[in-house]
């Protein structure tokens, strides 16, 4: 071998050494940030809701509250730059700007004031970015990873997402399906670091599933049927997106910013007055969805179903619009397991079929998940992991698949990868 070739051997294990340390202090660092923002944000909604519960003044007062705490944030803080959410993580990847390290107080503080003040998303995209902008601090630090940006990156967010839904393979699918798009060998071997750090957490931490879900089994004959729900749920899907778009451009030509918050505000806390589920990022209402499956159906029930069906996407689109912090990923699972309680119940009502409800909850959570960020196997995974149960694994992937091919077919973009002039109502 030519001295040359030594070298350059020499200094190839010199970078691997140096991507595994990056990539361990990576891992540990965005897997504490991803677990107390988890945490830190469960604790105050939970305080908050109950208070607004009691006395349904408070459902007119915390959104303007939160939103209000986030605009002079980002005013007197922040220097007035908005949070753009993961298009921040894919404009990083493509071109030669970088996360700077703001982003990471930024979208912590904002997405915990935004869910626990009672805004209709989740925190799921501010530890995405929160996490990825550690990595991309990384990445600056040292001359020897400037080709590899896109694969630190990813290794933050693969820890933020395995810890906030117990899932560590929805967590590399998701910087895989997602963010990067491709694999190669240094990407592999960072993000496994990274969920394996993770998910050493998680155990050490004692985190259990989001979701304590019994499943007993599922049918056969409930096949057509779960192609009816992977159908709905690409149509809902779209809802969402298109809803959100329309907001953002809609608030985008409001000049001043407290009549933004005003009417974002008013759109969210009259809603919330009406059907209180709607509260932050829905998780306490699916919970309690899932051991009342079983009640009384009425036709009131149904048309409550509904009601919660068409809100939940103007309630999240008016809390991002109009300043609030997150993104599409649990306004997508609350859709899905109302969507899936609704087609089961009317089928069983009106049809006698008897499906089981709890199922067409779980997959409408994957299906509509899946079709809303174009990634049927993050969806997959990361439901499965939030239930800790994989009896679903095979419907789950077939539904999420038709309802990312019928989001597509209806609108070919996410609320991630729109540009202008894409939109049409």
């Amino acid at each position: 071998m030519s001295s040359f070739a030594q070298i350059k051997k020499y200094f190839g294990y010199i970078r691997i050494q140096k991507l595994i340390i990056a990539s361990i202090l990576i891992s540990i660092l965005s897997s504490f940030l991803a677990i107390s923002l988890k945490h830190t944000t469960e604790y105050l909604e939970s305080v908050f809701f109950l208070k607004a519960a009691n006395q349904t003044i408070y459902m007119f007062v915390f959104p303007v509250i939160g939103l209000l705490i986030i605009h002079f944030l980002r005013q007197y803080l922040f220097k007035k730059k908005e949070n753009k959410g993961i298009t921040e993580i894919l404009d990083a990847t493509k071109s030669k700007n970088s996360l700077p390290l703001y982003k990471i107080p930024s979208h912590f503080i904002n997405g915990l004031f935004t869910v626990a003040f009672g805004g209709a998303t989740g925190i799921e995209v501010s530890t995405v970015v929160s996490t990825a902008a550690i990595g991309a601090a990384a990445h600056r630090k040292a001359n020897l990873f400037r080709n590899y940006k896109t694969e630190l990156i990813c290794v933050g967010i693969t820890a933020g997402i395995t810890i906030l839904f117990s899932s560590p393979i929805a967590g590399i699918l998701f910087s895989m399906e997602v963010i990067a798009k491709k694999t190669n060998r240094i990407f592999l071997l960072t993000n496994l670091i990274s969920l394996t750090i993770a998910s050493a957490l998680l155990l050490l931490l004692h985190e259990g599933p989001l979701f304590k879900v019994v499943i007993a089994t599922w049918h056969l004959y409930a096949i057509p049927y779960f192609f009816l729900l992977g159908i709905l749920a690409g149509i809902n899907s779209v809802f969402l997106t298109k809803m959100v778009l329309f907001f953002k451009s809609q608030f985008g030509k409001i000049r001043n910013d407290y009549h933004k918050i005003i009417i974002g505000a008013s759109i969210l806390s009259i809603s919330l007055a009406w059907f209180p589920l709607l509260y932050g990022d829905g998780y306490h209402a699916m919970k309690n969805l899932f051991f009342e499956t079983n009640q009384f159906v009425t036709p009131g029930l149904i048309l409550t179903i509904i009601g919660i069906l068409i809100l939940k996407p103007i309630v999240t689109s008016a809390t991002l619009a109009s300043g609030g912090d997150g993104g599409v990923f649990a306004p997508s699972l609350f859709i899905g397991a109302f969507l899936g309680l609704l087609l089961a119940t009317i089928l069983n009502t009106f049809f006698n079929v008897n499906v089981i409800p709890i199922n067409f909850m779980v997959i409408g959570m994957a299906a509509v998940l899946s079709a809303s960020i174009h990634a049927p196997f993050t969806a997959l995974f990361l439901v499965c992991g939030m239930i800790n149960d994989y009896t679903l694994f095979f419907p789950i992937l077939i539904v999420s698949l038709i309802a990312k091919a019928t989001s597509k077919f209806i609108f070919p973009f996410t609320v991630y990868t729109y540009s202008k002039g894409s939109l049409k109502f």
